[in-house]
């Protein structure tokens, strides 16, 4: 993904690169991102994400390529000398420190006065909102709490940039989405330019401003959470961000306004343009929860569709289902061999005609929630 480097952003990440050997982690990256954002790098085990918040960190060494931070170039700086501060996800607090000496250990090492140091851990204590516990030690802490400990720790410093490396990994799920919010908000209280890193999708997701997504050391694509989500740019990026439906299929009508896929397994009516050829291979993305089902065959009208009937339509047979509380998803064997995953939410406490596992149904869905992949 070719990236146009904006001499205004607050960091400039231009064409940097990592090798190890003969193994590119990270291959000609670049990044514009914005003062106050909260930017994430999304990816699989081994894409390069790591690697390059450790290069942004000065922990490691660029091949190639620059850094620049507030209008400086940082890269050939050592990391004691870079306005950075990095949370890892074991959050590293010191043990035998109380929670108000794990905050004031990097404000002491650098000779700020007393005052100044007492000063500050109390509004880090109070941000984080761990007054009343400013004298316990990591043990006596929930891990949410010690995650607010190294944040504080790491915001005390007021760093120009904040690194995140996995910051909930270490915490269970419930607590992990509860968390996202709380620090969320911290961030945004302060105003610090903040670059995560997580495996999560839902985590980027719930967090980020902007997400990245990387994989063999280069960036696929890069926007706003909903902009990833709805519009993937490729067959990865729709399988890698949530639940995906995806079909095989070639380009057989190309109008302005709408084309037709043909698939072994339906036709696709897709409601606008693509950029394309007739003939040519595509793929086509449905997301589970954009997906209808009904127990009897859907009527053209109902959906926006042409009058010839048989488009954006399946039917199968309900092989397996999973209640999650506020939705239910639903495994449809459809002709061809072809399983079709669908999500429907639970609005209602108790339906009239529930459908149920080997039950025959008509899975249908609108033009526009289709996404045509060219690559």
């Amino acid at each position: 993904m070719t990236v146009a480097i904006d001499t205004d952003a607050f960091l400039q990440v231009d064409q940097l690169s990592k090798h190890f050997d003969d193994v590119k982690a990270v291959d000609r990256v670049s990044l514009n991102i914005a003062q106050g954002e909260i930017f994430a790098l999304l990816g699989g085990s081994g894409c390069g994400k790591s690697t390059l918040l450790r290069m942004l960190a000065g922990f490691e060494g660029a091949t190639s390529g620059q850094i620049r931070l507030a209008g400086q170039a940082i890269d050939g700086l050592p990391a004691y000398l870079r306005p950075i501060n990095m949370m890892f996800q074991s959050y590293a607090l010191f043990p035998h420190l109380t929670v108000t000496e794990n905050i004031a250990f990097g404000l002491e090492r650098d000779g700020l006065p007393k005052a100044d140091i007492q000063s500050r851990v109390q509004d880090m204590l109070a941000l984080v909102q761990l007054k009343p516990y400013a004298k316990r030690k990591p043990h006596q802490l929930s891990g949410g709490q010690q995650q607010r400990v190294a944040l504080a720790r790491s915001l005390a410093k007021r760093p120009k940039l904040l690194l995140l490396d996995e910051p909930l990994g270490a915490l269970d799920k419930k607590l992990r989405e509860q968390t996202q919010i709380e620090l969320v908000s911290i961030l945004k209280n302060v105003g610090v330019t903040c670059v995560m890193v997580t495996h999560d999708q839902e985590e980027a997701m719930a967090m980020a401003d902007r997400i990245a997504i990387m994989r063999d050391g280069r960036i696929l694509q890069m926007g706003a959470p909903k902009d990833i989500y709805e519009t993937p740019q490729s067959r990865f990026v729709a399988e890698f961000i949530g639940n995906v439906n995806l079909f095989s299929g070639h380009l057989a009508v190309d109008e302005p306004d709408h084309v037709v896929i043909d698939s072994p397994q339906c036709r696709h009516y897709v409601s606008h343009g693509i950029t394309g050829s007739i003939g040519m291979p595509v793929s086509v993305a449905l997301r589970p929860e954009k997906i209808c089902l009904s127990h009897h065959e859907p009527q053209a009208q109902e959906r926006e569709l042409p009058e010839e009937s048989g488009f954006n339509q399946m039917r199968g047979l309900i092989t397996g289902m999973g209640y999650f509380g506020s939705f239910t998803t639903y495994h449809l064997q459809c002709e061809g061999g072809m399983t079709l995953k669908v999500t429907l939410s639970n609005a209602a406490r108790h339906e009239a005609r529930r459908m149920v596992t080997g039950d025959t149904v008509w899975a249908w869905w609108d033009g526009s929630d289709v996404v045509v992949l060219t690559h």
